[in-house]
């Protein structure tokens, strides 16, 4: 077991949600901790409240889409505090909606910043991580990565591909003494729901006709609301993949996650179909 003092760690999407109480979690831990997201007001506040010294919390406003954003992001952490343990990728955001519906640039935009700028931040904080022999990559994806949802398969798919790159980064990065896990986080009261709803309006408001199938979608999402987690269920997943010498290839939490994904492993496709097609 390691000791969570001491570590540096980037969070990303620590606005809000899932990255915000990580961010609380890892600092009470005694960990110096960046924060990055590209509302500044908020992400300021939380360091402010974090830490008033500003000594252990770094606060880097940008957008996690943009390589200048990103160079900043690491540039700013390595001159703070010589060095970077952890990295959470937790920036994120959902576009739902019918496939046939939604443009292909808006798809594009979701991988740019659920998968493609993942990577690239990734990229960009390994060779620190090489050079010491050690380090630890955290991705959040989400059970939908496992189980996909009509009319939410363009974020799905997005988590989908990140399981693959996170179980290929795993044995590409062993040898270097460099830890790589994935945390698939079920349904969590956040922000990111209603931020979700907002960004898909356009397409489920003229979903043509798709359109009849919607009420079924939204009744199924209020059911969910009754099972769902909270944030810092997801932050101390987080927290124990750091501490771990060797971390689980993959965690998801809370319990209701684990259970749909026993679902999906011992059911046929077809019947796990009818379950997540969210009926009335």
């Amino acid at each position: 077991m390691r000791q969570l003092s001491g570590q540096v760690i980037i969070v990303t999407g620590a606005s809000s949600g899932i990255g915000e109480e990580t961010a609380r979690r890892l600092v009470r831990g005694g960990a110096k901790v960046v924060i990055a997201a590209r509302r500044a007001d908020p992400l300021q506040a939380l360091a402010r409240e974090l830490d008033p010294t500003g000594a252990n919390v770094l606060a880097v406003v940008g957008d996690v889409t943009s390589p200048a954003d990103r160079e900043k992001l690491v540039a700013a952490t390595l001159g703070k505090f010589g060095c970077i343990d952890g990295l959470v990728n937790n920036a994120g955001y959902g576009t739902r909606g019918p496939v046939e519906v939604v443009p292909i640039d808006a798809i594009r935009k979701n991988f740019e910043t659920n998968f493609f700028s993942l990577i690239a931040l990734t990229q960009l904080v390994l060779p620190h991580m090489r050079g010491r022999g050690d380090g630890c990559i955290v991705n959040i994806g989400s059970v939908a990565g496992k189980i996909a949802r009509p009319l939410s398969s363009i974020y799905d798919s997005t988590k989908h591909a990140l399981e693959a790159i996170t179980d290929g980064l795993r044995g590409e990065l062993k040898p270097f003494g460099i830890r790589v896990t994935l945390i698939r986080p079920g349904f969590i009261i956040t922000e990111f729901i209603d931020a979700a709803s907002r960004a898909s309006d356009q397409y489920t408001d003229n979903a043509g006709p798709y359109a009849p199938y919607l009420d079924g979608f939204r009744v199924g999402y209020q059911k969910l609301r009754l099972i769902a987690g909270e944030p810092d269920d997801i932050a101390q997943l987080v927290e124990r993949a750091l501490t771990a010498d060797n971390p689980a290839p993959r965690d998801s939490g809370p319990f209701h996650a684990k259970v749909f994904l026993f679902l999906k492993w011992i059911l046929p496709d077809r019947m796990l179909g009818f379950i997540v097609r969210l009926r009335k």
